[in-house]
């Protein structure tokens, strides 16, 4: 089992300078002489006014209530220290439930969930210092012109406990403690996240006006706004304004550059493994840390690690310069997050004409090509092989655009945001028992800003499923966590598809929480005639719902998606 590193709740109370009392009750001034009611201290009256919005109000209070102050910004510090609490919480558990793991079926692979756990946990507590020491040094202006990427960011921490949680067996007698204990993290995360989200109306009802400059806080898009955008990228020859020279040079459709690293199998170049370029990442490095990899095969499994912010990876094509790998959840009894050929844990990160595969086969069962949690990354003319599992997006603003996606049961999964543009998305047979599901999107909570866009993309089944594609059932996807949110629009759906469209999970869970949502999709796939009539299923979205699906909208791409010779579609296609 990993050490007790977690980081302590004094250091982050240091790292934000807030002063938190000892809750043993809601702060409260003395009762009206003449209604006997308790009035509200101007603290608890701030507290009741930002917490008002939230979907977990009861622990919202309760989580601010220790807060003396009636400053937002302090209010929302208190709200990420309660996060912090939690985790630090749950952490401990997991020391706990060590003699409970002998009496699972499987002991081994419980005490395997248990040391992933405290990784994941660990994982999130790093993840909210960082957020922390960025919210200290910040004004409130610029907390809400940046509450897209704060909620972003905050988000991590619900992926973090989920994976944590999804690491144990349904039958676990652990998993019951473990989701137990995570859960008042989670609402705590939604709480933040809530507030972030409305955050202009949150300080107007303290009386606060600032002159916020984001262009990314409204949920749709288009009209005045739309054309603003199209002006600042007209300005700057399609890329974001704030991008360098050298990084607009870097990311035109043929780049020319000398590159940092250059990976050969055949030693013609400095590193025969991507695992030894990426170990060579300078300390403190600043800039694209840019590795050429020539064509080969690569059987390793590489990780961006966390410090190695802006690694441009490009091959000789996808189908040329690949990393290759085979551990499986089944064969190897990995959870499925380490099964994972190649891994991105840090931000920035961009693949052009690179193929990732996991060969496990559908016998492996969870059986990750991709595991990503890079924020704000692309995956440009890249080529994604598995079966089960081959796409974990973690966490994070994630764009995949002229890729090729290839799997059987959930191989489009996560907790991030997601979209996949302009890309060929192609089932593969699974075993003869099992069925297709194109996505399982993890969304947790209501606030979360995540989930999976499929946008003018092609699903059709390859040539060894043609025969059964009717038999061995394809659904778009099925809902994996409270409000899975998963939209396919103006894309080509083949006869694969089934008419029911979607496939619960198991019973009737998530089936009025989930968000599913077509719009302009062509092909017989298409017809959405007969799709299941779920309360969570939106079969015909209209133009200005799906405007909040798009690059621009939902990831809010204009700010850091550089035109990458490509094409990318920034709003809808037609």
């Amino acid at each position: 089992m990993a050490a007790k590193v977690i980081i302590p709740v004094v250091g982050l109370l240091l790292v934000v300078g807030i002063v938190i009392g000892v809750v043993s009750s809601v702060n409260r001034g003395p009762k009206d002489p003449a209604t006997g009611d308790e009035n509200l201290t101007p603290h608890m009256k701030a507290v009741d006014q930002i917490c008002q919005p939230t979907n977990y109000k009861e622990e919202c209070v309760k989580s601010l209530s220790g807060a003396n102050s009636t400053d937002p910004k302090d209010l929302i510090k208190a709200g990420i220290l309660a996060i912090a609490e939690s985790l630090k919480k749950s952490f401990n558990l997991s020391d706990d439930l060590v003699a409970k793991a002998e009496k699972d079926k499987d002991t081994a692979r419980t005490k395997t969930a248990l040391s992933d756990c405290k990784e994941l946990l660990q994982d999130a507590s790093d993840k909210l210092q960082d957020i922390m020491e960025k919210v200290g040094a910040s004004d409130l202006s610029t907390i809400a012109n940046r509450s897209d990427d704060f909620r972003i960011w905050i988000s991590y921490v619900i992926s973090y406990q989920e994976m944590c949680v999804d690491g144990f067996d349904q039958d676990s007698t652990v998993r019951t403690d473990v989701r137990d204990s995570t859960e008042v993290g989670s609402q705590l995360t939604d709480n933040v996240l809530t507030i972030l989200g409305g955050i202009q109306q949150v300080l107007g009802s303290f009386g606060l006006k600032l002159n916020l400059t984001s262009l990314a806080s409204g949920g749709g898009g288009g009209g005045d706004q739309e054309e603003h955008h199209r002006r600042l990228l007209s300005q700057d020859n399609g890329f974001p304004s704030w991008m360098s020279a050298a990084d607009r040079k870097l990311l035109q459709s043929t780049p020319k550059m000398t590159p940092n690293a250059v990976v050969a199998k055949d030693g013609s170049g400095q590193y025969k493994t991507i695992s030894a370029a990426l170990a060579a990442y300078p300390k403190n490095f600043q800039g694209r840390y840019v590795i050429y990899v020539k064509a080969g095969v690569y059987a390793e499994q590489a990780t961006v690690g966390k410090g190695m912010k802006n690694v441009y990876m490009y091959g000789d094509g996808a189908r040329k310069s690949i990393v290759t790998g085979h551990l499986s959840y089944a064969k190897d009894g990995l959870g499925t997050w380490k099964t994972a050929s190649f891994i991105v844990e840090a931000d920035g990160f961009i693949a052009r004409s690179m193929g990732f595969q996991n060969t496990a086969g559908p016998e492996g069962h969870q059986a990750v090509a991709v595991r990503s949690l890079s924020d704000q990354s692309a995956f440009i003319n890249c080529r994604l092989d598995g079966f089960q599992d081959t796409l974990c997006y973690q966490g994070g603003r994630q764009l995949f655009r002229n890729c090729v996606l290839s799997g059987t049961i959930d191989f489009l999964f996560g907790y991030g945001a997601v979209v996949v543009q302009n890309s060929l998305i192609i089932v593969r047979r699974p075993m003869a028992n099992q069925f297709n599901t194109v996505t399982a999107d993890g969304k947790k909570e209501r606030g979360q800003p995540t989930g999976i866009v499929i946008q003018n993309c092609r699903i059709v089944p390859e040539a060894k499923l043609v025969p059964d594609r009717f038999t061995l059932k394809t659904y778009l996807g099925r809902p994996w966590k409270d409000f899975a949110t998963t939209v396919v629009m103006e894309s080509e759906l083949g006869d694969l598809i089934q008419p029911d469209g979607w496939k619960p999970w198991d019973g009737t869970i998530f089936l009025d929480t989930c968000f599913y949502g077509e719009y302009a999709n062509r092909g017989p796939g298409a017809n959405t005639a007969r799709r299941v009539t779920w309360k969570g299923v939106h079969s015909v979205l209209s133009r200005a719902e799906a405007m909040r699906w798009t690059v621009d909208s939902f990831l809010k791409g204009r700010e850091w998606v550089a035109n990458t010779g490509a094409n990318v579609i920034y709003g809808l296609k037609g």
